[in-house]
């Protein structure tokens, strides 16, 4: 595969989707549907997601994918309405056999605090599939068109793949008339659009989301703006699963116990075994020789930045679960490659949000107990990435050391690289903001409420930031993408890293940074 994406080989949804307008249609046809969904695989909406049919059933909204724990066995798929609908269900088959079997969707809501609108979201649950093989599958509900979509499950085992991430997205929908122009009242932009169209592009067998997905709780319409996204982000999500973390974002005034009531109904990601209240909010999920962990920060960061002030919120629930995950999977002669992907960051050299004390105190320690390899955060609205890190110094801000300074090849059995990537397309990115040297804000603690931005002041400390080893000042936009090697036995194992920025639409690329992580293979 080449480096150069203008070179890269044709991405395999394109032969999918091929093979879905032949083989995988005649399925439709024969399963009485009708073949008014095929149009819809080529669809691509814009912000415009109800508008019902001659029966009067709202179509479907919002196609997506998720993994379940086991990526190669298990999917869900979802999709939303507001209107109720009936006999939800999924036809799933093979690009050459067509629809062979249909999964009944289960229906969940919550309603919107703020326009006390009800939402429903159907989720289908898949499993019992074949590992690294391609499937076709059409989402319906009685009276409306089906939506087709194609699915490609993980390998099982040591085989190679790529997978995609970033956060920070917001959607390119504008939405509000101010002055008589329309403008878009939740940080969004164009290269909201441009980012999905290149992770398409590319072709992952997933996408890390690392918060603040669309930022719904900004928004005069909070349904809208999660629509806005969803019907944005379809166009590759029905493809290939998108795999959230909870940003402060997510965290909407009103709906559910602790705010995140809209993220927990729309996604459907593996159970992690938490409490009702908190389900969906963090959870893992194995691919090949990977176990991917994600997390809700907003749970152990000082710093206010939802609709309401939510530190603690778990009482030590997600530290209690990740310290057995990571046990469990440095337990698993299969897992070679730990994955952290969450939302606020322990290291950002930006006058920004900055890095946040709560997440060094509590994630770290963790983190270098059991050796996790990879961290991927949001939040700070730029592409920065760490040295590996392993210890902190003798500081209040428990600076981490770094323990390697080579860019190019890193051995991650000496630290554990962060990589933050939040320039996923919102309005207002950071990379501007970077420090002349090599310096960090960090937040230690909240004080009063500031009237000016609704929230606790955050406190900061000033530090030295040795274990910076790459920052992007010069674009706003971009995403990262990791080629899983799993090596030869006796061999090492690792993992290609490339930065792409996005520039412009149709997903135009350009490599920014690349580097190698590397371990020896278990």
């Amino acid at each position: 595969m080449s480096d150069d994406p203008e070179q890269a080989d044709p991405p395999p949804t394109v032969s999918r989707r091929t093979l879905l307008t032949t083989g995988a249609v005649a399925g439709v046809i024969g399963a009485g549907v009708g073949v008014g969904g095929a149009a819809l695989l080529w669809s691509q909406p814009r912000g415009v997601w109800y508008q019902p049919d001659r029966s009067g059933a709202p179509p479907v909204g919002g196609l997506h994918l998720q993994f379940g724990r086991d990526a190669g066995t298990e999917a869900v798929v979802s999709w939303h309405t507001t209107d109720p609908v009936r006999n939800p269900r999924v036809m799933l088959g093979t690009p050459t056999s067509g629809f062979g079997s249909t999964v009944a969707a289960q229906t969940r809501t919550y309603r919107d605090a703020k326009s006390n609108t009800e939402v429903r979201v159907n989720h289908a649950r898949l499993t019992g599939l074949t590992p690294d093989t391609d499937y076709v599958y059409a989402a319906v509900h009685d009276g409306t068109e089906p939506a087709l979509g194609t699915l490609r499950t993980a390998p099982s085992g040591r085989k190679p793949f790529r997978f995609t991430s970033f956060g920070d997205q917001s959607t390119p929908t504008l939405s509000k008339l101010t002055d008589g122009k329309y403008v878009n009242d939740h940080i969004g932009s164009p290269a909201a659009g441009d980012t999905t169209v290149a992770i398409e592009r590319l072709a992952p067998l997933f996408n890390l989301v690392n918060g603040d997905l669309c930022y719904a709780n900004l928004a005069q319409d909070r349904i809208r703006t999660w629509s806005d996204w969803f019907a944005n982000n379809s166009r590759s999500a029905r493809y290939r699963p998108w795999m959230p973390a909870a940003g402060n974002h997510e965290n909407e005034l009103g709906n559910g116990p602790i705010g995140y009531g809209a993220y927990q109904t729309y996604f459907s990601v593996p159970d992690s075994g938490a409490s009702a209240q908190l389900r969906g909010l963090w959870y893992s999920f194995t691919a090949g020789s990977v176990r991917v962990i994600s997390l809700n920060n907003d749970d152990v960061a000082y710093q206010d930045g939802g609709n309401s002030y939510i530190h603690g919120y778990s009482g030590g629930e997600q530290k209690r679960w990740l310290t057995g995950e990571l046990d469990a999977a440095r337990r698993d002669p299969g897992i070679d490659w730990v994955v952290v992907c969450m939302h606020q960051t322990a290291i950002s050299t930006a006058k920004a949000n900055g890095a946040d004390l709560g997440i060094r105190q509590e994630w770290l320690p963790l983190f270098d107990q059991y050796q996790v390899d990879l961290v991927l955060c949001g939040h700070e609205h730029h592409y920065e990435r760490s040295h590996p890190l392993r210890g902190t110094l003798g500081t209040d801000t428990r600076t981490p050391i770094p323990v390697d300074t080579r860019n190019d090849v890193i051995d991650v059995t000496r630290g554990t690289v962060h990589v933050v990537i939040g320039g996923g397309g919102t309005s207002k990115p950071t990379n501007g903001l970077f420090f002349g040297d090599l310096r960090c804000q960090v937040i230690t603690g909240v004080g009063e409420l500031d009237p000016a931005t609704g929230h606790k002041a955050p406190i900061y400390v000033m530090e030295d930031a040795p274990w910076s080893a790459f920052r992007d000042r010069e674009n706003p936009y971009g995403f990262a993408a990791f080629d899983v090697d799993p090596g030869a036995p006796g061999g090492n194992t690792s993992i290609k890293a490339t930065y792409y920025g996005v520039n412009g639409p149709y997903g135009a690329v350009r490599v920014l940074d690349q580097f190698t992580l590397t371990k020896p293979r278990r």
